[in-house]
This record gives structure tokens, C-alpha cells and sequence, in this order.
């Protein structure tokens, strides 16, 4: 009798093999409550390690961490109309506390922008204050509707900046630092991640910002997923919250903001760009475990070698767990570490003892060749980063081939049923862009024709990036 396949592929139903795939490797479970989540080891240790290389990126980028409450007063987001008109089907409050009905209704954060303001409008009276630069880790809440483990779900977490800046420049370019230098550089250098750069239309930007710059990537099924965003704010806060500063020729003026973030989604991300029908591929800058070494049997000889390599791997730099379970049969261990999509196995059994050889399996390329085991330190350094530059090439060609270049709104929505389509803002317009998202298609942003982001909506030449999203 055939063997049935661990994951649903990809080609028959793609979200059920998301599902199959985030519950097999041991990511996360779904909550009691609809819509939460509760995140297991493996999937917590991949958002940790996403923690590490972004507050490394936040904090060079002369960010510091603050911690503000989960609870909001209600008043405060009324503040701020389009704010709260934005946020509003999806909050979640609370009437009563200790057993009493609240004086004041309080919100549980869908994010952070109102508390924020309110005490930077105390932290900030001198242009001597400024820039303040904030960042948080932390949880929001938003109830979502069609909840989707680590895509879509009602509590998620999560990094938000919050900056405030004597000029519209400073906040511009700070903004635009954070999407550079932060996140694009966190995508494609560490997650391996190929995604466009590009400017939000006034329909899809942040609720409250003068403008909005995304990072889409395509998932493995060719929809768009959002993958960071960055917002110039304006001074639609300050004026809601009287954040002000005395100017250097003594005149009181309002502060430039901006807000920033990214998400537990990224995990979601890496499992729909990188995984296949065998499970997740991490790439090796990210992984918790970049080599796993597996006892193929429990004699004394393979146990002290897979332990000696173990120790010498791990002295090379590289993160190692050495698997020597030899209670659990060896084919489980092997297919529960390919689904967890570690970069690396390094399988030693009695006869590579013998020989002085392990068996090296790659996991992105796929490849399996027995290599000398005293060459192993040497060796896989170069391994890891070649495999991260191919999951990387791997992504930009999954873009090059299922995005097409269309020329009217039809063509934008056919070319959405299974990748992308590009077209000229001139020729869609907003009212182009309401006919595509009558039919489920939305602008996922705008892109110069060199590639850059463009300065403003109107920029001459810009292009629409279309496509159906998550």
C-alpha cells in the first residue's frame, strides 16, 4: 500500500497544505477564542530569531525600546476621525472591570499611535527633544473576521515604531530609512525574501497617514501578502493630541510623525514564499537551527561521533541541536525535520563510522552526498550561504514568471487569478482600482518605472502592482 503524503500538495489546495503544514511542524495551534492563536517552540524560536535581526536593524537606525499600556481609553482614538473611523469594526472593548461597569470604555490596542502621542505631547517641549525616536514589542488585538493562523488572527504580535520630528523632511526620510534600511534589508537578507518596494494608494494606506510604504511579497499560490509597512503621519496627531515643540526662533510648532511595524505574519510569509510540498525551507541566516545532527542507530561509536560533530559545528559559529533519540525510528526524526525545513541534516549510522563519512542533506536544494566528516566545519558555512542565496533567486524568478504586463482593467483582473499584473496609474486610476476590488483585486502599490518607490501618487509614470492578496 502507497504511503500517504504527510502534507496536502501544494498544486491540489494550497490552503489546506498551509494549514497541514503550519500544525505537522509543530508552528502554532489554533486558540480557544476564534480567531487567537497559540504559538508553539518551533514557531516561537523562528519569531525570535525575526526579533533579533529586526531590533538589531531598529535600534542601529537609533530607535529605542518603550513599553506603552495594552488598555486605551476610547476617547483617544475618537481624537484622530479617520483614525478611528479605520480601526472601528475591528476593536475590541471593554465595559467592565473588578466586577463594575467602566466609567470610560477602554480599547485593547489595535495599535499604538493615540497613548503614544498623548505622552509624547508631554516628553516633547523643545526642538532639543526632537527627533524621539520609539519602538515597542509587543501585542495588539483586532478582531478579525476571516482569521487565518499567523496571516489574519484577533491577537497577534508584533514590533511598532513611533517617531516624532521638527520637519515634514526629517519625518519623510526617517520613514523611508525605517522601510530601506530596516525592513528590506531584514526581507531580503535574512528571510531571503524577494519583495517590491512601493508607495500605498490613498484607498489602501494606513488609517490617519499622509502616505504609506509597503514591502509585497507573492506567496508560493501567486497572491500578494503585505509584508511591512512604514507611515509618514503627518501632523494629523500632533493636532489631535497638542504634540508641540518651541521651535529654535521661539515659535510653538506641531511635530512630523511617522509609525512603523511588522508582524508575527512574517512567520506566515516564510512557510507560503519558501516552503514546498515537503514542508517549510528556513532559510539559514534566519534559522533557529541551522544544522541538525541525526544518530541513525543508538551504538556507543555513532552517539560519540554525532556528539563530537555536534560540539565541533557548534564551536565553527553554527547553530546545531544534535538529535541522538534513537528510541524514535530514524525515518520519523528524518521527515519531522524536513518538515520543520532545517537547512541542513547531517545523518551518521555505523557504517559511516566506519568510513569516516556522514551523509549531507541539503534541504532547499534537496540534495543528499556523503562528505568526510572532519571536513564538515570547513565546509558548511559556504553550504548555508549558497542554499540562502538560492531560496532568495528561487523567489525573485517565482515573481519574473507569474507577473504580466496588462493594459486594461480586465486584462489586471484575469492576470490576478493566478500571479500579478502591472499597469499604468494613468490608465487604472481610482476608479480602475474600485472596479478591481469589486472582484476581490486590489493595488498592492505603486512603483516608479525604474523600480523605486515614487515620490507621490501623481509622480508621471508610475505603474499599479495588481494582484489578489492575503
Amino acid at each position: 500500500m502507497a504511503k500517504a503524503p504527510v502534507l496536502t500538495p501544494r498544486a491540489d489546495d494550497f490552503p489546506r497544505w498551509y494549514q497541514d503544514l503550519v500544525g505537522k511542524a509543530e508552528l502554532a495551534d489554533n486558540g480557544p477564542v476564534r480567531g487567537t492563536m497559540v504559538v508553539r517552540p518551533y514557531g516561537y524560536g523562528l519569531w525570535e530569531r525575526m526579533q533579533q535581526e529586526l531590533d538589531a536593524r531598529i535600534k542601529a537606525a537609533g530607535a529605542q525600546n518603550a513599553y506603552f499600556p495594552l488598555f486605551i481609553p476610547q476617547s483617544y482614538l475618537a481624537k484622530e476621525a479617520e483614525h478611528v473611523e479605520g480601526f472601528a469594526p475591528e476593536l475590541a472593548v471593554v465595559t467592565h472591570g473588578g466586577g463594575k461597569e467602566l466609567e470610560e470604555p477602554v480599547v485593547v490596542r489595535p495599535t499604538s499611535e493615540t497613548i503614544v502621542n498623548d505622552y509624547f505631547s508631554k516628553w516633547v517641549q523643545s526642538y532639543r527633544d526632537l527627533p524621539l525616536l520609539i519602538n515597542q514589542w509587543a501585542n495588539v488585538v483586532r478582531w478579525e473576521l476571516r482569521p487565518r493562523v499567523f496571516l489574519r488572527t484577533t491577537e497577534f504580535l508584533w514590533q511598532e515604531g513611533h517617531t516624532a520630528h521638527a520637519t515634514y523632511e526629517d519625518a519623510r526620510e526617517y520613514a523611508a530609512r525605517i522601510h530601506r534600511e530596516v525592513y528590506a534589508d531584514f526581507l531580503e537578507n535574512v528571510l531571503a525574501m524577494d519583495a517590491v518596494p512601493g508607495r500605498k494608494t490613498v484607498r489602501e494606506r494606513f488609517a490617519g497617514a499622509i502616505n504609506t510604504l509597503t514591502l509585497e511579497g507573492m506567496m508560493g499560490d501567486g497572491k500578494a501578502l503585505q509584508l511591512t509597512t512604514s507611515h509618514e503621519l503627518g501632523q494629523n496627531f500632533a493636532k489631535a493630541f497638542e504634540t508641540r515643540y518651541l521651535s529654535k526662533d521661539g515659535r510653538e510648532e506641531y511635530v512630523w510623525q511617522t509609525s512603523w511595524g511588522s508582524t508575527t505574519r512574517m512567520v506566515g510569509a516564510l512557510v507560503m514564499m519558501h516552503g514546498d510540498d515537503h514542508g517549510l525551507r528556513v532559510p539559514p541566516r534566519l534559522a533557529p537551527v541551522q544544522v541538525v545532527v541525526l544518530a541513525v542507530k543508538g551504538d556507543d561509536a555513532v552517539l560519540d561521533t554525532v556528539r563530537g560533530i555536534g560540539d565541533r559545528l557548534k564551536a565553527a559559529g553554527l547553530r546545531v541541536h544534535v538529535d541522538d533519540r534513537t528510541d524514535t525510528p530514524f525515518g520519523r526524526r528524518a521527515v519531522d525535520w524536513e518538515l520543520k525545513g532545517v537547512p541542513v541534516r547531517v545523518e551518521v549510522g555505523p557504517r559511516d563510522v566506519e568510513n569516516g563519512t556522514a551523509v549531507l542533506v541539503r534541504r532547499v536544494p534537496g540534495s543528499k552526498e556523503p562528505t568526510p566528516i572532519g571536513a564538515l566545519p570547513e565546509i558548511l558555512p559556504s553550504v548555508l550561504e549558497d542554499d540562502q542565496a538560492l531560496l532568495l533567486a528561487q523567489s525573485r524568478q517565482r515573481r519574473h514568471d507569474r507577473t504580466v504586463e496588462v493594459t486594461t482593467v480586465e486584462e489586471a483582473a484575469e492576470a490576478a487569478r493566478t500571479g500579478w499584473a502591472r499597469i499604468a496609474w494613468d490608465t487604472l486610476g481610482v476608479e480602475g482600482e474600485a472596479r478591481l476590488a469589486e472582484q476581490g483585486v486590489t493595488v498592492r502599490c505603486l512603483v516608479a518605472e525604474d523600480g523605486s518607490v515614487p515620490e507621490s501618487d501623481d509622480q508621471p509614470g508610475n505603474i499599479a502592482v495588481v494582484a489578489r492578496a492575503y
